[in-house]
């Protein structure tokens, strides 16, 4: 986090903790009259539209009284955003990488050869790598040369083993 977000975040942290939420993920983004305070909060089941009005009515004042009190400050006009992380997160600190292990995830990389983008099992992470699964492989991935990761939401249930075969030999069958 740049070090003006990491100032705020020792403000709104101990905000939103007082309401039994974890701080996800702060991002400053724009300029000028268009900048934007996006605050991510989570918890264990998940916040509902309740939780996220009243991380929004308390994050609020709490900016306002360390601004009077020249604390970190956001000068000028911003707008701010309070949401749920949403079942397909962004993944940008080694705990949101510890916090996805088993899920599925898309990674896009930056090598010597170009970007990448991969899509498998989170399987393991630490402080300094990941590892993602893809077709039975592990591969340790660096978070330095992640551009972008995300969790991915999976629609219905896993496909069966063997199912898109069977289900090709019967139209096979059927034809003949």
């Amino acid at each position: 986090m740049p070090e003006r977000v990491e100032s705020l975040a020792g403000t709104i942290g101990p905000v939103v903790a007082s309401l039994g939420l974890e701080l996800f993920d702060l991002e400053l983004s724009g300029t000028g009259s268009a900048r934007v305070l996006r605050v991510v909060v989570d918890r264990e089941g998940g916040v509902d539209l309740d939780a996220i009005t009243a991380a929004t009515e308390a994050i609020s004042p709490a900016l306002d009284q360390v601004a009077e009190e020249g604390g970190p400050v956001l000068a000028g006009p911003y707008a701010l955003e309070v949401s749920s992380p949403g079942l397909e997160r962004s993944l940008r600190r080694p705990e949101h990488y510890r916090g996805a292990v088993g899920d599925t995830i898309s990674v896009k990389t930056r090598t010597p050869e170009g970007a990448q983008r991969r899509r498998g099992r989170l399987v393991a992470a630490d402080d300094d790598e990941f590892t993602l699964e893809t077709d039975g492989e592990p591969e340790r991935i660096a978070y330095d040369d992640v551009t972008q990761a995300r969790t991915v939401f999976e629609w219905g249930p896993p496909p069966r083993p063997g199912g898109a075969n069977k289900r090709k030999k019967k139209k096979e069958a059927v034809r003949r």
